[in-house]
């Protein structure tokens, strides 16, 4: 693989460290409370540097989830390669491991009612692109443990799908951590109640 030019390499870590920050001010505070003044100043570059990178808050925060989604194709790589080999035991590695990045302050945390922010990530194709492509392949795993019967043909796919999709920002989590709960504990107890469910069988 060709080594990019100094300058390239130089802008490549300047925006590198910019979707750390703001990746890192996502989960902390959330879309709303984050400004690009404060972006800025974590990063120790001027505002219109920063602006140079990324024209808008939205696209920041398009960046970070893009870097999320990439992280998460990876992880699902990883669970076919080295993971359970069947449907219902991946969705479940899936859905750990939301969990764990979640726990450990890494999930970037968006508000699903802001029409500016979701109209800047349903017109970034790359975000698109990653989002389809992850949904696609854990739908498919989702469709196979039907099949297999091991999870519930009486839910649509998709409502499986968005279910696994909110424990990576399921508030209980931060919940139950603030209460003095241990991170793999907390995490087994949400296992439980999303695929088990509540009642006595």
């Amino acid at each position: 693989m060709a080594r990019l030019p100094f300058k390239q390499q130089v802008l490549k870590a300047r925006e590198d460290a910019i979707v750390d920050s703001v990746n890192r001010l996502l989960a902390e505070k959330g879309f709303d409370l984050m400004t690009v003044d404060e972006v800025a100043a974590d990063v120790g570059i001027a505002k219109a540097s920063l602006y140079k990178h990324f024209a808008s808050k939205e696209a920041l925060a398009a960046a970070a989830m893009k870097r999320m989604l990439h992280r998460a194709q990876a992880h699902l790589d990883h669970i076919v390669a080295q993971g359970p080999a069947d449907a219902l035991g991946r969705l479940k590695a899936v859905a750990r491991w939301t969990m764990e990045v979640q726990l450990a302050g890494e999930m970037p945390s968006l508000p699903s009612q802001n029409s500016t922010l979701r109209q800047a990530l349903m017109t970034d194709m790359d975000y698109m692109s990653l989002l389809i492509q992850v949904s696609e392949r854990i739908g498919g795993w989702i469709t196979q443990a039907q099949q297999e019967g091991t999870m519930s043909n009486r839910l649509p796919a998709e409502v499986i799908l968005y279910t696994l999709f909110a424990r990576a920002c399921d508030p209980v989590l931060g919940v139950l951590k603030a209460g003095g709960h241990a991170p793999d504990q907390i995490i087994e107890w949400v296992l439980t109640t999303c695929f088990d469910g509540l009642v006595t069988r």
